[in-house]
C-alpha cells in the first residue's frame, strides 16, 4: 500500500551535514521553487553516500535541481552519474560529476527523474522531452527508481491533465503502419513535429521519431495491458509508460511543502 506524506522543506541543508537555510517561496516564481524543494527533498532523503555510488540522473526541468543537489556533496567525486539524454550529460558535467555510461555501469544504485504525469499508484508518462528509451532503461537497471516533480504532474490517473499523449518511440519507416494500429486500438496518433525551424519530425537521440497518442484517461489498472499490446507492434521502440517502476514520488507542493508518496 503506497503512503502519502506532506513535510515543510522550505528550509533545506546546504549539505547533507551542513546547515539549514531559509528559501522563500514567492508567488511568481511558485513552481520553479517547487520543483528545486522536492528535487532537494528527494537527494537529502534518499541518496546514501555509504552505500550508493552509481546515480541516474534523469532529464526534465526538475531534475535541474537534483544534479545541482548532487554536485554540492563535498564527496561527490566518489560518485558516478548515469544521464538518460543530452540534456542531462550536460548537467552532470556542469555540476563537476563524474559522467558515466549505461554500458559501464549496468547496475545503478538509485536513480531520479521527472515525469509529465503520476498516478495514485507511482505509474507514470515520460518522454515529453523525448528521452524515453534511456530514461527507462536507467530506472530498470536502478536498485531505486525516485520521481521527482512539481503538483502539477500529480493528478492521480494518467492523461487527465498530460493531454498531449502517451509517448511512443518509433522506428522512422514504421510510423504509418503504427499509427493505423494505434488508432484501432482507441487512440489518436499523431507524430510529434520538430522545432519551427525544422521541416519534419522530431528525430530522438536514438535516430527515431516521436508519436504522440492520446488516450484519454487510463485507468491504473488498465496501463501494464496497454503498454504491452503497443510494444508488441513491430517497429515500436520503447513507449513513455512507466507502470510499476517507481519507489517513491516527492512532489514539491506551491505552498511550500513536499508530499511524499510511497511505500
Amino acid at each position: 500500500m503506497l503512503i502519502t506524506r506532506t513535510f515543510m522543506f522550505s528550509r533545506l541543508k546546504t549539505s547533507l551535514v551542513g546547515q539549514y537555510r531559509f528559501i522563500s517561496v514567492m508567488p511568481e516564481n511558485l513552481v520553479k521553487k517547487a520543483k528545486k524543494l522536492c528535487a532537494y527533498a528527494a537527494v537529502d532523503s534518499n541518496l546514501d553516500l555509504s552505500k550508493h555510488r552509481i546515480i541516474g540522473i534523469g532529464s526534465g526541468s526538475t531534475v535541474v535541481y537534483v544534479a545541482e543537489r548532487v554536485g554540492q556533496l563535498p564527496n561527490k567525486d566518489r560518485l558516478v552519474c548515469i544521464p538518460t539524454g543530452f540534456q542531462s550529460k550536460q548537467l552532470i558535467l556542469a555540476n563537476g560529476l563524474n559522467l558515466g555510461s549505461i554500458e559501464e555501469y549496468p547496475e545503478i544504485d538509485i536513480d531520479f527523474d521527472g515525469a509529465d504525469e503520476i498516478d495514485s499508484e507511482l505509474n507514470c508518462i515520460k518522454g515529453g522531452g523525448a528521452c524515453l528509451l534511456l530514461e527507462k532503461l536507467v530506472a530498470d537497471c536502478s536498485k531505486q527508481f525516485i520521481l521527482v516533480a512539481d503538483d502539477r504532474k500529480n493528478t492521480g490517473i494518467l492523461g487527465k491533465h498530460w493531454t498531449q499523449g502517451v509517448p511512443i518511440e518509433v522506428v522512422p519507416s514504421a510510423y504509418t503502419k503504427i499509427s493505423r494500429q494505434l488508432t484501432v486500438l482507441g487512440g489518436k496518433p499523431t507524430v510529434r513535429p520538430g522545432a519551427p525551424a525544422k521541416a519534419g519530425p522530431v528525430i530522438t537521440d536514438n535516430g527515431n521519431f516521436i508519436i504522440d497518442c492520446d488516450f484519454g484517461e487510463i485507468p491504473s489498472n488498465k496501463l501494464q495491458a496497454l503498454n504491452d499490446k503497443i510494444v508488441a507492434m513491430v517497429g515500436v521502440v520503447e513507449t513513455g509508460l512507466f507502470v510499476h517502476m517507481a519507489e517513491k514520488a516527492y512532489i514539491g507542493n506551491s505552498d511550500g511543502t513536499v508530499t511524499i508518496v510511497g511505500k
